[in-house]
Parts: structure tokens; C-alpha cells; sequence
């Protein structure tokens, strides 16, 4: 098994475009949450969403005039955190040749619903889907986000896309850095992306698991571990993170932000307390648990920071109690913890890669962001009270744990450690 490291960053987020505008976000506790009158117009319970503010001079940038009149939200989204990835990487971006060596799996858990929704269905309805154009299918296609970046970047090996709704992401980056190990690549992009449409908000507004509070205070409605938590801010955005074999990245003297130490991924099979909507606390202990161990470090020593999952929904607690007991450590001994959703509500299947950036960035750069709005802990998360910051923590990290879990009793875990 080769080792595998981080060499390149991209993100689209609603608290910052871009790996350095992201950072600064996060180092300073910066929410993206805001109020949408379209929701409001709609009658959604929860009418705030962490949705990106992208520059037209930055997408005009990035694309062709082309390009752009056949993509539509999410790919603009995967695109834009693909291609800064691979910039990041140091890789060149005009190339003829064609990178049999690099590929990707980027992900997503609803696609082109907005082009479904606003084109798709209602011209096919009237009996003009010749009105729709040739571009239509790559829109609406699971895969549009992999086929444009395999396309914009030239690549050669594997490109495909995974779906494991809010897992999506960490699953991109595990089954990545597994292709890489085993010698089947020297590079993976791995990502994750989600459109801002009202389609997406609608389907979890029928399921009332959307934040009940907070339209008239959109920076405090996202409050993972909080007693006073009402639900999930709805998000939108996309991560991407470059996989590179050790060796090839050492060879192009590039620079290394730091090395998957261990991945693992499972699924509850909806058991003993698991459904389609809750984890099976074994299946989440197991993955915690198979992750670290691969990776050879000792939680409570090695393992500094957990970026969590927490929604900000009565999952909460359950979470907490299963990374307690998944890592066998005393409270005292927990590492600090966070849920970037704070900051950036829940991006769904582009929550995973984001996360995994921000997870990644502050091991890079040695620090733990705030977590926001929970100064009212649950009760049944008090036992750890100590290690939530508060405020920006700057603390040397060796190793940090990413978590994602999603609908279908789906379970993510991935270890990077500084390299060394």
C-alpha cells in the first residue's frame, strides 16, 4: 500500500470562494448564513441557507463563454473548486495530452434538480423538448460534475461520480485515496457538490428537519450541539481535494498539506436502532474505529481535532456519544471538536468535501475554528463541554479525524495527519 497525500485545495463555500478566502472564514469564526426572500415567497419553514455568492468576472475566469451556456448551478460549483484545486496541485492547466495516469471521483446527492425542475419537466410537459437543447443531458445527469472535470482537466483514468447523500464527499476522498494506494492511479481529485435550488430545500422542509428558528437571525440559526438547535440550515457549494501518491508528489516537488492516514467506510444496514434517516451506533462505532486503527495512531495522544458531522438535528447528541465511545477516550481526553456547519449550514452531498478542506486547512495550519452557536450545550453532550472552542484555538496539530454520515445508515471516516 503506497502513501497518499493532500496537494491541492478548492473550494466554494457561502462564507468564502476559494481556499484562502475559506481559511480566513474559518480562523475567524465567519458565518455565510443568510436570508433568502425566494424562500420566504416559497412558505418554507426555514427561509435562511448557506448558499456561495460567486463573481461572474471569477466563473468568465475559469470557462469558456461555452462552457458556461452548458453548465448549470452544481457544475459551476464543482467546476470552479476543481479547477483551483488543480491549480493548488501546481499542475498545468492547458495540456493536449491526456492524464492517463489522474482522475477523479466527484460526487453529489441531488444532481441537476434545478435544471429538472425549472426546464426539464415543464417544457417536456408542454411537448417542446426540442425547445430543451443538446445540453440538457449532461445537466441532468448524476455524472455532470465528474464528466466536466475529467473534460476541463484532461483526465485519463477514472472518472465517476459516487453518491452517498451527506456522506458523499468523505466517501469521494476515502475511495480515492484506496485507488491510489493500491497503485491503480498516481493522482485522484476527489469532491463533492450541491446546487442552491429551492427543489433541494423543499424536499427536507416536507421532512420538518430544517431550522424552525433563526430567519430573523440567520448567523445564529445553524447551532450544532445546541439544546436550543430546531434543525438543519440548508447549504450549497462544493469541495475538492487533489490525492497524489507520495512518491509523485515528492518527484514534482510540489507542495504537501498533509497524508490520509486511514479511511474507512461502512453502513449500519439499518439495524439495531438504524433506518433510512438514523445511524446503527455499532455501524458509526465500527467505522470510527477501522479508520483510526489503519492509521496507526492512538486517539486521546495522537488525534487533536475531529471535524464532526452534527446537522444540528436530535442526531446530535447520538453523534457524540458514538465518537466517545468509537474512540474509547475519557472526556478529559477527547480532541477539540467542531461542526463547520455552523459556519456554512449543511451543503448535503457536497458536506463531505467541503468539510474534508476545512478539516485538512486546519491541520495545515495549526489551529481548530470556533464552534458556533452552541454556547448553550445539550445536556447530553456537557461530558465533553471543555473541548468545543468557544473562539479560534491555535494549537500544533499531528492528526485529525473528518466523520460524515448520511441517509441509508452510511458511515465516512477519514484520518490525515501532518506529514512526517
Amino acid at each position: 500500500m503506497r502513501r497518499v497525500v493532500i496537494t491541492g485545495l478548492g473550494v466554494v463555500a457561502s462564507n468564502g470562494v476559494g481556499v484562502h478566502d475559506f481559511c480566513h472564514a474559518l480562523r475567524n469564526g465567519k458565518s455565510g448564513v443568510r436570508f433568502h426572500q425566494k424562500l420566504q415567497d416559497l412558505n418554507f419553514t426555514c427561509q435562511v441557507a448557506g448558499y456561495p455568492v460567486v463573481e461572474e468576472a471569477l466563473v468568465q475566469a475559469r470557462f469558456t463563454p461555452q462552457q458556461t451556456r452548458n453548465m448549470n448551478c452544481v457544475m459551476t460549483y464543482g467546476g470552479l473548486a476543481a479547477v483551483e484545486c488543480w491549480l493548488d496541485a501546481g499542475l498545468p492547466l492547458k495540456s493536449e495530452d491526456t492524464l492517463w495516469d489522474t482522475g477523479t471521483i466527484f460526487g453529489t446527492g441531488i444532481a441537476g434538480v434545478d435544471t429538472i425542475g425549472d426546464r426539464l419537466v415543464p417544457v417536456t410537459r408542454e411537448g417542446q423538448s426540442r425547445r430543451l437543447g443538446t445540453s440538457i443531458p449532461e445537466q441532468v445527469m448524476c455524472s455532470n460534475v465528474s464528466a466536466l472535470v475529467g473534460g476541463l482537466l484532461g483526465m485519463g483514468n477514472r472518472v465517476s461520480t459516487n453518491s452517498a447523500a451527506c456522506a458523499t464527499g468523505t466517501d469521494a476522498v476515502a475511495e480515492c485515496y484506496r485507488y491510489i494506494a493500491c497503485g491503480f492511479a498516481e493522482r485522484m481529485m476527489a469532491g463533492g457538490a450541491e446546487c442552491d435550488s429551492p427543489y433541494v430545500v423543499s424536499c427536507f422542509d416536507a421532512m420538518r428537519v430544517t431550522a424552525r428558528k433563526g430567519n430573523d437571525t440567520p448567523e445564529r440559526a445553524s447551532r450544532p450541539m445546541s439544546a436550543t438547535a430546531s434543525g438543519f440550515v440548508p447549504g450549497a457549494g462544493a469541495g475538492a481535494l487533489m490525492l497524489e501518491s507520495l512518491e509523485s508528489a515528492q518527484a514534482r516537488g510540489t507542495r504537501i498539506y498533509a497524508e490520509v492516514a486511514g479511511a474507512h467506510v461502512n453502513c449500519g444496514g439499518q439495524r439495531n436502532g438504524g433506518s433510512i434517516t438514523a445511524g446503527n451506533p455499532e455501524g458509526v462505532r465500527r467505522c470510527v474505529r477501522a479508520a483510526v486503527a489503519e492509521s496507526g495512531l492512538v486517539p486521546g495522544r495522537d488525534i487533536g481535532y475531529i471535524n464532526a458531522h452534527l446537522t444540528a438535528t436530535g442526531a446530535d447528541p447520538k453523534e457524540i456519544e458514538n465518537l466517545v465511545e468509537g474512540l474509547g477516550v475519557a472526556p478529559g481526553q477527547f480532541p477539540w471538536i467542531n461542526s463547520t456547519k455552523a459556519m456554512i449550514g449543511h451543503t448535503l452531498g457536497a458536506s463531505g468535501a467541503i468539510e474534508c478542506v476545512a478539516t485538512v486547512i486546519q491541520l495545515h495550519e495549526g489551529f481548530v475554528h470556533p464552534a458556533l452557536n452552541c454556547e448553550d450545550v445539550h445536556p447530553r453532550i456537557a461530558p465533553i463541554a471543555a473541548r468545543i472552542p468557544r473562539e479560534t484555538v491555535q494549537v500544533p496539530l499531528r492528526a485529525a479525524l473528518k466523520t460524515s454520515f448520511g441517509f441509508g445508515d452510511v458511515n465516512a471516516c477519514v484520518v490525515f495527519r501532518a506529514l512526517n
